[in-house]
């Protein structure tokens, strides 16, 4: 008895079909410097030699953690790649870089054409909101390492800054602390919340002490801080940058200050949002805990130079954003 490939769980053609299906998708995000199209082994990009004097390539990989588990709950996948994509240029954002490419990768335990290309349609609008070419990605059909709706979603951005605009070593005694509101979630804290709140609730339930379907509330997308913050990034006055994820606002934002100085943060200066009380109040879970794990409602965080902080409030704020003074470094 003969064995193929089929037999043992992949489907080359399924692959290659899927591939054919999201290229005007990807199309969407390419710019002139992208010089390869998708299905090469290599993604090609033409660095923009003539728009800087001494460029700094900044890259980073990540990805969305447990909130696949919502969006399979919620067989809901168009959105998740844009949380991917966001939260990867928010990283690179706090070294001052701009994004240029993006690729991604999809491992599942079986292809599924139209989740596949519900992803690539976050991956794609995501990609055209920042001004980001994806430019090339992997899928991979493991069933024997993923259940069969499980998948795994990552994501690497390279971007460039000037070096004399590189955000580093900045950071001095008195600068303040500007919080820029987050979406929820964001891409972090969904084991715990997913532990605490499906014992008690469906993703389908809606719940009026957040006034919406709990899946839909976890699954609102994770924010992009590129557009708001970019004209401020060649400033001198902004010291130093923090995207809130995994550790919490402390967690993050000790990272990019020196040993020497600390945090002074008036954690009563805004008001989490309903999600977070919501988690806190069903899990009985401590304020201790629930600072170290969550954002809390602030998703970036600007340390600046405290006598042009009123500058940036109003630069900030004629960018449609809603800033907060949430403390100043000790």
């Amino acid at each position: 008895m003969s064995f193929s490939y089929k037999d043992a769980g992949v489907n080359i053609y399924i692959g290659r079909n899927v591939v054919s299906n999201i290229k005007k998708l990807v199309h969407k995000t390419f710019t002139p410097n992208v010089l390869t199209d998708i299905g090469s082994f290599g993604g090609c990009f033409s660095f923009p030699v003539s728009e800087y004097k001494n460029p700094v390539l900044v890259s980073s990989t990540d990805g969305v953690g447990t909130k696949l588990i919502i969006a399979n709950l919620m067989n809901c996948y168009d959105t998740i790649g844009q949380c991917l994509v966001n939260h990867c240029v928010n990283d690179i954002l706090t070294t001052g870089a701009k994004p240029l490419y993006f690729l991604d990768y999809i491992g599942t335990g079986q292809l599924n054409p139209n989740v596949i290309k519900e992803l690539i349609t976050g991956l794609s609008k995501a990609c055209c909101e920042n001004d980001c070419s994806l430019i090339g990605g992997e899928m991979a059909e493991m069933p024997d390492i993923y259940k069969h709706k499980d998948y795994d979603l990552v994501g690497t951005i390279t971007g460039v800054v000037e070096k004399e605009n590189l955000l580093s070593d900045r950071v001095k005694r008195g600068d303040i602390l500007i919080g820029l509101p987050s979406s929820g979630l964001h891409t972090n804290g969904y084991s715990l919340a997913r532990k605490v709140l499906l014992k008690n609730y469906s993703v389908e339930d809606y719940i009026s002490e957040i006034d919406g379907v709990l899946g839909e509330v976890l699954l609102k997308v994770h924010r992009s801080y590129l557009k708001p913050v970019f004209s401020l990034l060649c400033k001198k006055e902004l010291h130093a940058i923090s995207h809130i994820t995994g550790g919490g606002i402390e967690g993050n934002t000790k990272r990019v200050i020196p040993k020497d100085l600390n945090l002074k943060i008036d954690w009563s200066a805004w008001d989490w949002l309903p999600i977070f009380r919501l988690i806190q109040n069903v899990g009985k879970i401590s304020v201790k805990e629930m600072r170290k794990v969550f954002n809390l409602g602030i998703g970036l965080i600007l340390i600046v130079e405290r006598d042009y902080g009123d500058k940036f409030f109003h630069e900030l704020e004629n960018n449609s954003e809603q800033p907060v003074s949430i403390g100043e470094i000790g």
